[in-house]
């Protein structure tokens, strides 16, 4: 089976983390987001992934060389001379995804899920019909585009663009799987998959909706970033507790890479995320955060609701919250308050951020 995956564009919603590395290599619970989805669609029986880019392909080419062999399958960069939108990429690839009569799946590189893909190929063939969308629920869909359909069956009726009075709760998910046979409805222009080809599949009845059961998150922007990171450690705790830390000072669900070094009376959790290399000094606490490899947390900083990226220091008796994020190789100087502090890549902070503001 193949897989398209819609890695597109500069990644904008997540900077400054995106200024140093291409948004699919930006590291989600210890591991490159985009590896996330390939080694669920490996397991699903995919041999063959496609990552549609249009931005900074020669970093993602490197990874994906190191990870297609250690992995077993191939992975093909499609590069874009312009932004083809969300279906247009699936007409630049349509030699090899129209290789054979096999369905295909197309994901958003942006969500964290369970990624039920049997379960897919599985709906997906029980229909026969040319699209199968999974959904899931959320809270508010006035904030979304709804998909209102059959739940008996499954078939999707229309979509509403965030709807003022109740339809459905039901969003579309950004995982999809294909027959070969819809790509001629797709031309080779930007085009927007959701709004110039769904609806039209889903007036010829060739469109089904499959409920997610689980967690789902976008988490291409750094508010969802953290709340999927905090969805994703939940999951390990009911599916596979021991890659949990569960060292002096844990609280709650912790990932720590085996390479970092966590000193006495520290209070990592709940929700924390430690990537390789990090220190985290004496009397530190953090909590809802993730802190990319090489970071330095120095003692007695209290940390919550930030990221902190490669290689930067923080210094001690700092504290930082309210959805910080610092670029690569940030220096934030002793006992400062950073609230809501966006810190541009190699900065060195020597007065405090009051209020939430982008640091150049």
């Amino acid at each position: 089976m193949k897989a398209l995956i819609l890695v597109g564009g500069f990644g904008t919603r997540l900077r400054p983390l995106t200024l140093s590395k291409p948004k699919p290599l930006v590291e989600f619970g210890n591991k490159s987001i985009v590896l996330h989805q390939i080694e669920a669609l490996a397991a699903a029986g995919v041999g063959h992934v496609v990552l549609a880019v249009s931005y900074r392909a020669e970093l993602l080419q490197e990874e994906m060389k190191v990870q297609a062999k250690r992995l077993g399958i191939e992975i093909t960069i499609s590069q874009e001379d312009e932004p083809m939108g969300t279906a247009g990429p699936l007409a630049v690839a349509r030699e090899i995804l129209a290789a054979n009569d096999e369905p295909f799946f197309v994901l958003n590189s942006d969500i964290t899920c369970n990624y039920p893909f049997a379960q897919m190929i599985e709906f997906h063939k029980k229909h026969g019909k040319e699209g199968s969308i999974v959904v899931t629920k959320v809270e508010e869909p006035s904030k979304y585009g709804v998909v209102v359909y059959d739940e008996s069956t499954g078939k999707i009726q229309r979509f509403v663009e965030k709807p003022q009075v109740f339809v459905s709760n039901k969003i579309n998910a950004g995982m999809y799987i294909f027959s070969p046979k819809m790509l001629d409805r797709i031309p080779l222009k930007p085009t927007s998959i959701e709004k110039e080809i769904f609806p039209g599949m889903a007036t010829d009845d060739n469109l089904y909706a499959l409920q997610l059961e689980g967690f789902w998150m976008d988490i291409g922007q750094p508010k969802d970033f953290l709340t999927g990171m905090c969805m994703f450690l939940g999951f390990l705790r009911q599916n596979s507790p021991e890659r949990l830390y569960s060292g002096e000072g844990a609280v709650g669900n912790v990932l720590v890479d085996p390479t970092a070094k966590i000193g006495s009376n520290c209070r990592i959790g709940p929700d924390v995320v430690i990537g390789p290399d990090v220190v985290v000094e004496d009397g530190a606490c953090i909590s809802r955060c993730t802190i990319l490899a090489g970071s330095k947390i120095k003692s007695h900083s209290w940390l919550k609701s930030s990221i902190v990226g490669w290689r930067s220091c923080v210094g001690q008796w700092v504290r930082m919250e309210n959805i910080s994020v610092l670029g690569e190789d940030v220096i934030i100087q002793d006992e400062l308050f950073i609230n809501g502090g966006i810190i541009l890549p190699h900065k060195n902070i020597g007065a405090s951020v009051a209020e939430p503001r982008i640091v150049m």
